[in-house]
């Protein structure tokens, strides 16, 4: 029964955010925001000019009703033509475009605000739509379609997050725009959607009075990128910012330590996907596990305010899980928990915890409605514990444990075969083979990724994780732009994902927009303080291209103080030499990977490089031929 000071109604939802905003924000805050309130402003005078009210604009995000479907779509196709004109002044990697969602559905009403279905559906709607291009569900598409001269395009039922029925979503066809960070190119749909022309005639045109321009700021030349400097990561006692320790096995039992660590790994997965909250990457927080921690200081070395810790017991049939959220300027506890549940009830835990966190962190109750943070959790438990030891297995990087982990992603799956996790894990297994040689050049493994990731894409387009994994195999495939636009979608929907970086900088890399890859692997670094080997080395070969030697030998050094055996790091380093001209290390270098590595082929490499460019190719590896690797 609802309380009292509510009020249901039936409106018009209309949710949208900028696509890339984290990418821009990395680039130039100062310009970042002036563009930001610019084009907001005129977001809430199209709003109000078409009848609408604005009810909240957080951030990036602005969330707005209608009483008329009509007018609703009237404004965004107006928000969106407006919003064109007004980036054509700027430069293509400055250029701002928001996504929208629309939907019609009832919501309750409390203090000017609303919450509900209604309001989750619209900001899932948006999260579906192209940068600069509009979502509406089909209980909006029914009340305009012969209303409005606009052409609509089915893109099939969605499963929405959180929603118990799939929902059938329409986009509204515009003119293509080029992406935040690519070149302009209408993407091909994706091979679930079907066409459906509605009407036909010229696109629906409303003409907005002119208002004073805007200087925009002129960006000149290739920019010389540098790392942030330790004062940038310093942690602010307004930022949302958190780290996820791993939670403590209390079972006595170390075959349970899977259980801890998977729980850990969830939560950090759940709240990543929360706008403005910073989430340290699992690889940083987990350097703290088994250690006694003074809470003040590992705040400052992961540069958050907030930490999460806890513990997790299992006996019998039953779990119990402590939590408790705390302030790390102060050391200071900001609530506690613990539960004793049955073990079926895991899943549902991790959303509790995950709410309990938000409103710790004063997140308005409305904005955690929106963003609710769990996928829906397996039948079967058999199933679940199967991909966490998996995932263990699969994070020692061997062939051997990617073998086994594969095997318990493929039980998992034949237990639930509804489980969507489950075949983006086993997809991951068959990526890692090509992207380090295991697979000799066949294209089976590359084939059978793509096929698992579309698959899992199909059950959840929202999941951010699953496009990041996309981005990687159409990149492997050579097929830039599409996984550019995978990833950006990734880190709309997930702004604390590091496999979402690390994908749109291997993307900008090899379409040679160096500069925009170093910065956005600068910002998998900030998430990740602890960074992989993996992204470290990438972060060099950026600078290498760029002719910032100095910057790709200390990136390629620390990734080998990190892991001393990583070949590709190695490989680097001789390429650096080469390129700068000193031909005796260059040689020297050589000589040791060559030992290191008896089996190398360097033909294999040029293959599994998916350079855009030939030239850029050619200019890597003429420096490695002329170093004697062949």
């Amino acid at each position: 029964m609802v309380q009292e000071g509510f009020k249901r109604k039936l409106t018009t939802v209309f949710s949208a955010d900028v696509a890339g905003y984290s990418r821009l924000m990395g680039d130039d805050e100062s310009a970042t925001v002036e563009t930001l309130e610019a084009f907001k402003a005129v977001l809430s005078g199209l709003i109000e000019q078409h009848r609408g009210r604005v009810i909240d604009s957080p951030g990036d995000n602005l969330l707005a009703e209608f009483a008329s479907v009509v007018d609703a779509v009237k404004c965004a196709v107006a928000v969106q033509q407006e919003l064109r004109v007004r980036n054509e002044p700027l430069p293509q990697h400055r250029r701002m475009y928001f996504r929208i969602g629309i939907n019609l559905g009832d919501v309750i009403e409390e203090q000017g605000r609303i919450y509900g279905d209604g309001v989750n559906i619209a900001a899932r709607l948006e999260a579906l739509a192209d940068p600069g291009g509009i979502c509406i569900a089909k209980t909006v598409f029914d009340q305009v379609e012969t209303k409005l001269p606009l052409t609509y395009q089915f893109i099939g039922e969605q499963a929405v997050k959180n929603i118990a029925k799939p929902v059938p979503v329409f986009k509204v066809a515009l003119e293509p725009v080029e992406s935040v960070a690519r070149a302009p190119e209408k993407l091909p749909d994706a091979p679930w959607w079907r066409r459906r022309r509605i009407l036909a005639g010229a696109a629906f045109i409303v003409l907005v009075a002119a208002v004073g321009l805007t200087v925009w700021k002129s960006y000149w030349g290739v920019p010389r990128v540098q790392p942030p400097s330790a004062a940038q990561g310093a942690t602010s006692s307004e930022k949302k910012s958190l780290a996820v320790l791993p939670f403590s096995n209390l079972s006595g039992d170390p075959s349970q330590e899977y259980l801890a660590d998977g729980l850990s790994e969830d939560l950090i997965t759940a709240l990543s996907a929360v706008p403005r909250l910073m989430v340290i990457a699992r690889n940083s927080s987990f350097t703290y596990k088994g250690k006694s921690l003074n809470m003040q200081q590992v705040g400052q070395e992961l540069g958050v305010r907030y930490l999460l810790e806890g513990s997790i017991q299992t006996e019998a049939n039953r779990v119990r899980i402590t939590a408790q959220l705390i302030d790390a300027t102060t050391g200071s506890h900001l609530w506690a928990e613990r539960y004793d549940r049955e073990m079926k009830d895991i899943f549902s835990l991790q959303d509790e915890i995950t709410l309990k966190i938000l409103r710790s962190l004063q997140v308005a109750i409305g904005e955690a409605d929106r963003h609710t943070t769990a996928k829906r959790p397996p039948k079967s438990l058999e199933a679940y514990l199967k991909l966490l030891k998996g995932k263990a297995l699969f994070s020692s990087g061997t062939r051997t444990e990617n073998e086994k982990a594969r095997q318990l992603y493929q039980e998992a799956i034949l237990l639930d075969p509804g489980y969507q996790a489950g075949y983006t894990l086993l997809a991951r297994t068959y990526l890692r083979e090509v992207w380090l040689g295991w697979s000799k050049g066949s294209p089976e493994p590359l084939h059978k990724a793509l096929e698992l990731a579309e698959k899992a894409m199909a059950m959840d387009p929202s999941d951010a994780g699953a496009r990041a994994l996309l981005s990687q195999l159409y990149l492997a495939q050579g097929l830039h732009q599409k996984a550019m636009a995978e990833a950006e979608r990734a880190i709309a929907l997930s702004g604390s994902l590091v496999d979402g970086y690390l994908a749109l900088g291997m993307s900008q890399h090899f379409a040679g927009k160096y500069p925009e890859a170093v910065r956005t692997y600068l910002e998998a670094v900030r998430l990740d303080p602890d960074t992989p080997a993996g992204l470290l080395y990438r972060l060099g070969n950026s600078y290498l291209m760029m002719g910032q030697y100095k910057e790709a030998e200390a990136r390629y050094r620390q990734a080998l103080a990190r892991n001393p055996r990583n070949i590709w790091v190695q490989l680097g380093l001789v390429a650096l030499h080469s390129m700068s001209g000193n031909e005796k290390a260059a040689r020297e270098t050589a000589e040791n990977f060559r030992a290191a590595n008896p089996s190398f082929s360097l033909k294999y490499l040029e293959e599994l490089s998916p350079y855009k460019d030939p030239a850029e190719k050619e200019r890597l590896f003429d420096a490695l031929r002329k170093a004697s690797l062949t």
